[in-house]
């Protein structure tokens, strides 16, 4: 692959872990539920080529 798509693809990733991860904080604090784990699932979509892509995990909410 061209180093044009590495590089788009890069910062496409880095906004999706950065947003999701303010936005997972901004939902623990707003429910103030730290004392547990939380099931997620990150589904990235392309709709063009036909993708949808699961990434399914746990998140600890502990302090």
């Amino acid at each position: 692959m061209s180093d044009a798509f590495n590089m788009s693809m890069r910062k496409f990733l880095k906004q999706v872990g950065v947003t999701s991860q303010q936005a997972i904080e901004a939902a623990l604090r707003d429910k103030g539920e730290f004392g547990k784990s939380y099931a997620v699932k990150a589904v990235i979509t392309i709709e063009e080529l036909g993708l949808e892509h699961q990434v399914s995990g746990e998140i600890e909410g502990k302090d």
